[in-house]
C-alpha cells in the first residue's frame, strides 16, 4: 500500500501490528490506500452488523488512520465512554434535532486534520437510501469522500473509489453506486440502496 496520508491524521505503529495481528488471526486482509489531504470523510458500506465496527477499528489500525466516527449518546455513558471516545467516538443525541453537517465541518476547521467514518444508511437496518450527512459535510469541510468497506465473502476490508463533492448529487453518486455493486456485507438481505434522496432534485 502506497502511503500518501497526511501526517495530521496519522496513528501509531503500535496500533498497525495490533491491527494486523487481529486480520491476521481472523483470516481478514487490508485492501486500497489512503489518498492524500488530511480532510477526509470515510463511507462505511455496507453496514448490516455490530460486527463491522470490530473490522472498521482494525481495518483503520492497519491503516495508520486516527479516525472519529459518530454513535448515539448511550455508548459514552460509563464504564465505556472513555473507551469510545479514546477510540474516536463523538456522541450524537438522536433524541432531537442537530444541524450536524455544520457540527461537523466546525470540527474540520478547529482540526489540523481529520477523519470522520459515517455509516450512510444510519442503521444496520435495510432502508432505501442513504443519508446524505456524509456528502454535505465533505462538501462544506471541502473534504474528500473515500468508499470504505467490509466485504465478508471475501474477508476484505478496504478503502477504494474517492471523489470530492461537486455539489452535483447525481453525477457524484453515480460511480459510488457503482463501486459498491459487488461488495457484500454480512447479511445481504440488511444492505440499503445506495441512493440519495436529493439525486432526483439534482436531475
Amino acid at each position: 500500500m502506497t502511503d500518501t496520508a497526511d501526517p495530521a491524521i496519522r496513528s501509531g505503529l503500535l496500533g498497525y501490528w495490533v491491527g494486523r495481528l487481529f486480520m491476521t488471526v481472523t483470516g481478514w486482509r487490508v485492501a486500497g490506500q489512503l489518498p492524500a489531504g488530511n480532510r477526509l470523510v470515510v463511507i462505511a458500506a455496507p453496514h448490516t452488523t455490530n460486527w463491522d465496527f470490530i473490522y472498521l477499528i482494525a481495518a483503520a489500525l492497519v491503516f495508520r488512520l486516527k479516525i472519529h466516527w459518530l454513535g448515539k449518546t448511550s455508548l459514552f455513558r460509563p464504564p465505556m465512554g472513555t473507551l469510545m471516545r479514546l477510540l474516536g467516538g463523538i456522541p450524537v443525541d438522536r433524541s432531537r434535532s442537530t444541524n450536524l453537517v455544520a457540527q461537523l465541518k466546525a470540527q474540520f476547521e478547529a482540526s489540523r486534520g481529520m477523519a470522520i467514518v459515517i455509516p450512510p444508511s444510519g442503521t444496520r437496518g435495510k432502508t432505501d437510501h442513504w443519508k446524505s450527512g456524509f456528502y454535505w459535510t465533505a462538501y462544506e469541510a471541502g473534504a474528500t469522500v473515500v468508499c470504505g468497506y467490509l466485504n465478508y465473502p471475501s474477508k476484505t476490508a478496504g478503502l477504494g473509489y474517492s471523489f470530492e463533492p461537486t455539489g452535483n448529487v447525481s453525477e457524484d453518486i453515480e460511480p459510488v453506486r457503482a463501486f459498491y455493486k459487488d461488495i457484500v456485507g454480512k447479511y445481504p438481505e440488511l444492505a440499503s440502496e445506495v441512493r440519495l434522496a436529493e439525486e432526483h432534485a439534482s436531475k
